[in-house]
């Protein structure tokens, strides 16, 4: 397939890139409209498709950027973490679970839901850049309020938050935890 020139200049752009370039920004640096840089972006997404390459054009976080393939994650993940250790504890990833979808909260209200102190988790959480403070409770001590960041979408490959499953989707149905508590539940006879 022959790209055209503004095809072209959107890859070029988008390779250049740290963070996903938004459809706005894309139309200003090639003087055209959004709708018509929109489409040309939808169209290489989906010749990238088609071809079946190891990367895919997505938009998250409010923008383009090109990412790797979901199916090619076993190999990005062995890549990424050779001899590196950034992976999140799962107390950190309950952490970023709870601002993700209680947003805007406080330590405070994070502690009361995990029942342990939080202090350390939130400060990694902000030092990753995943969450950041986002205003200031009123009342005592007005504590900082902090929810989620774009590089929270973009790690999870999401436009915004709305693309989060529901809360409802991620709990066991009724009979699944009733069958789960008969099994441990202490038998009578041993």
């Amino acid at each position: 397939m022959m790209l055209s020139e503004e095809q072209r200049a959107i890859e070029a752009v988008l390779l250049s890139a740290v963070e996903p370039v938004p459809d706005g920004l894309l139309a200003e640096l090639l003087e055209l409209p959004v709708d018509h840089v929109r489409a040309a972006c939808e169209e290489l997404a989906s010749s990238y498709a088609a071809e079946g390459r190891g990367f895919v054009l997505a938009f998250v976080a409010g923008g383009w950027r090109y990412q790797t393939h979901p199916d090619m994650a076993p190999f990005v993940e062995r890549f990424a973490m050779e001899g590196v250790s950034s992976r999140l504890s799962s107390a950190a990833l309950e952490t970023l679970a709870i601002v993700a979808y209680k947003q805007p909260v406080s330590r405070g209200q994070i502690a009361a839901l995990r029942g342990v102190n939080v202090d350390g988790v939130v400060r990694l959480l902000h030092q990753r850049g995943y969450i950041t403070a986002v205003g200031q409770a009123p009342g005592p001590g007005q504590p900082a309020l902090y929810g989620t960041t774009p590089a929270f979408l973009e790690k999870l490959g999401l436009g915004s938050l709305a693309d989060l499953p529901a809360v409802e989707e991620l709990i066991p149905a009724a009979d699944v935890i009733e069958r789960l508590e008969e099994q441990l539940r202490p038998r009578p006879d041993g």
